[in-house]
């Protein structure tokens, strides 16, 4: 099984940036690509930002041009730098990996635990 393990979140203030980071290990025979989700209360988990195998990345216009999704070179360690956060980023924060592991037939998506990012006054 797929470790996804997510580090960084926390409170702060509008405008202020914060760091997220995700580490995905195990038996990964191919990675298809890594990204972040959030689910605030009461609402659905969304999309936040997705960097693709090839490098290509999207983001949700919610936060586009705020955001930047990166990776390390093995591409199993992503990060999220979130800067001019504003109250409604406030969420639960997943990171995902989209990979095939050993022995399996088709890929499938592995979830971290999530990490709490409050941004209040």
């Amino acid at each position: 099984q797929v470790q996804v393990v997510e580090s960084g979140g926390g409170l702060v203030q509008p405008g202020e940036s914060l760091r997220l980071s995700c580490r995905a290990s195990g038996p990964i025979s191919n990675l298809y690509g890594m990204g972040w989700y959030r689910q605030a209360p009461g609402k659905q988990r969304e999309v936040v930002a997705f960097i693709a195998i090839s490098g290509a990345t999207k983001y949700a216009d919610s936060v586009d041009g705020r955001f930047t999704i990166s990776r390390d070179a093995a591409k199993t360690t992503i990060w999220l730098q979130m800067n001019s956060l504003k109250s409604e980023d406030t969420a639960v924060y997943f990171c995902v990996t989209h990979a095939l592991i050993v022995g399996a037939q088709s890929p499938a998506d592995y979830w971290g635990q999530g990490t709490q990012v409050t941004v209040s006054p």
